[in-house]
């Protein structure tokens, strides 16, 4: 699409903040209007809006997108959304170690993600079954319960990031921490990447994976920010 509008601005809508395109609301995609709970995140939306060039590149927009999601989807999908997202109380990455040949990856991974787990622990008052090799196994029923209470008390905006974390990542505890901001997104990243990273310091980097975790990484610190500014 290319840029039609000349001047980016944001407008009070309610208690909320529209973004403003040529003094007209943004739509998003099923129409409803683009207007966010802060006014920093509806800035840094506008900065977006802002900073595209003859052609607008959706891609380029991730706060955007976020947004259309959490006023699109979340808004009218909510409990299926919820649900997609706890799922991963069942199936964190962080319960899967590897199999017991492997002493030393076991022991690296106690190191950097049993702290994780065991803020979840104290947090959610909850208990995990670790899984060594591939296998599956339940989690307590408790656990899922509890984490997917924790879920279900966040708002629209803070829902909509939780989706693109927990895709992103693979771990529903990393994401409560982040969102409960007992972890930034630069700790909580090497860590979700734990067995990739280990990989490349064994047989060294491949180019393509590194460029595909850094593409990935950039969508993860985005939607990271975009809870940090929606409570802002």
């Amino acid at each position: 699409m290319k840029r039609f509008y000349k001047q980016v601005s944001v407008a009070p809508a309610g208690e909320a903040y529209a973004i403003t395109l040529d003094e007209r609301p943004v739509k998003t995609p099923q129409r409803n209007g683009l207007a966010v709970p802060s006014s920093a995140l509806a800035d840094a939306i506008a900065a977006e809006w802002a900073a595209q060039d003859e052609d607008i590149i959706p891609a380029t927009m991730p706060l955007t997108g976020l947004a259309q999601g959490a006023l699109d989807q979340v808004e009218s999908q909510r409990d299926w959304i919820v649900g997609r997202i706890a799922a991963f109380a069942d199936s964190d990455m962080l319960y899967y170690r590897a199999d017991q040949s492997q002493q030393a990856l076991i022991d690296h991974q106690a190191d950097r993600w049993d702290p994780l787990l065991d803020w979840a622990r104290q947090r959610y008052d909850v208990s995990f079954n670790l899984i060594h090799g591939i296998r599956y196994e339940a989690q307590p029923e408790e656990t899922i319960e509890r984490l997917t209470m924790a879920v279900e008390a966040q708002d629209d905006f803070t829902v909509a990031a939780m989706l693109a974390l927990v895709g992103l990542s693979g771990s529903l505890i990393a994401t409560l921490a982040l969102v409960e901001q007992a972890r930034d997104a630069d700790m909580l990243w090497p860590l979700v990447n734990l067995e990739e990273l280990w990989q490349e310091q064994q047989w060294g980097r491949d180019d393509q994976a590194v460029m595909t975790r850094n593409i990935k990484q950039a969508e993860f610190q985005a939607a990271a920010r975009f809870v940090e500014l929606s409570r802002t």
